[in-house]
């Protein structure tokens, strides 16, 4: 892989990190924090928020499992599929006046 391609393939991974990590703590503080007339977080909301992020974080690596465990078999059948599809693919010849056999006569001499 060009240095090009493994910079933006790094890029995107960043970005769906801090795309789920962002959701993750937006769900866990609108689910955990009710007062916002404190600095600190009570202990009710510290450990509402410790767990709301630990059973996300869980659901992610279940997730994260299924996805690992599935896209090998999936990619399988799509190159399977593009094999199959690829000699049909290819255009016949175009129907044309046949040559003729050498020493024969051609058509209308």
């Amino acid at each position: 892989m060009d240095p090009a391609a493994e910079h933006r393939q790094q890029l995107r991974s960043l970005r769906d990190f801090l795309l789920v990590y962002n959701r993750m703590t937006e769900l866990c503080f609108r689910h955990c924090v009710c007062n916002l007339n404190y600095r600190l977080l009570t202990g009710r909301e510290e450990s509402c928020l410790d767990s709301c992020a630990a059973r996300l974080v869980r659901a992610n690596h279940r997730l994260m499992g299924a996805y690992v465990g599935l896209v090998p078999a999936l990619l399988q059948r799509r190159a399977a599929e593009h094999a199959a599809a690829a000699p049909s693919a290819a255009p016949e010849p175009a129907p044309g006046p046949a040559e003729p056999a050498e020493g024969a006569p051609a058509a209308g001499t």
